[in-house]
């Protein structure tokens, strides 16, 4: 069974509001892309990663991949859904149709290589595949147009979608080519997944697994990293 990761990293970040693509901004020491690909590497069962750029994009990112990864790059499209699907025509004589691909957010740097394992474990029997998520904490409310409170939503059954989220081959392809078909942009791989009347399983993971969106979130990481990397916590 071959597990092959896809990193998207063709984005700019633009609520960001940085001069460069937020990917190549620095935490602790390295770029969140190298912290990123890093982690995924420390990930035992992993046979490859196909890493998603901007036709534009100049930077040398041979600085930023780790020796042991084996690394492939993709052109990136015109939205998320695009660079994965053209990251998946690069495996398509790699990989057999019940191979698995994970799909991991370039700026999701503080991940858990070992809850990255754990995912892969729950669904290694799977039909389909899952996704790392974490239960929604705060209580959530349902406005109208005017910004009126119209009541309260149960949160019972409700989970933030993380990555990665990591699928069969031949799922996840025929799911994100069918959304290219009808035109329809997913920003989340398992929502492609839903639409062919699939049911990805849920596997837990830490709400520290963040996506850097916002300026603030870059302390946030910063933060993480350093409580994940002090002595008595062990490797993240």
């Amino acid at each position: 069974m071959a597990i092959w990761a896809i990193v998207p990293a063709a984005g700019v970040g633009k609520r960001l509001g940085a001069e460069i693509p937020k990917q190549y901004l620095s935490i602790c020491g390295k770029t969140i892309l190298h912290h990123t690909l890093e982690r995924l590497g420390r990930v035992r069962t992993l046979s490859g990663l196909v890493l998603v750029l901007r036709p534009d994009d100049k930077t040398p990112v041979s600085a930023e991949i780790p020796e042991s990864l084996n690394v492939r790059i993709a052109r990136g499209g015109e939205e998320r859904c695009h660079s994965v699907l053209n990251a998946l025509k690069i495996l398509e004589f790699e990989l057999a149709s019940d191979d698995w691909v994970l799909v991991h957010d370039a700026a999701r740097p503080c991940v858990k290589p070992s809850e990255v394992d754990g995912l892969i474990d729950v669904v290694s029997n799977h039909d389909v595949g899952g996704l790392l998520a974490a239960p929604v904490s705060d209580t959530l409310k349902r406005v109208n147009d005017e910004g009126e409170i119209t009541g309260t939503v149960d949160r019972t059954e409700l989970y933030r979608a993380l990555t990665p989220q990591i699928f069969r081959f031949h799922v996840l392809k025929r799911a994100l080519r069918l959304a290219a078909d009808q035109n329809r942009i997913v920003t989340d791989d398992s929502a492609a997944i839903e639409s062919l009347g699939l049911s990805p399983v849920i596997v837990p993971g830490s709400t520290d697994n963040i996506k850097i969106t916002e300026e603030s979130d870059l302390l946030l990481a910063e933060a993480i990293m350093r409580q994940q990397n002090s002595p008595g916590v062990g490797s993240p």
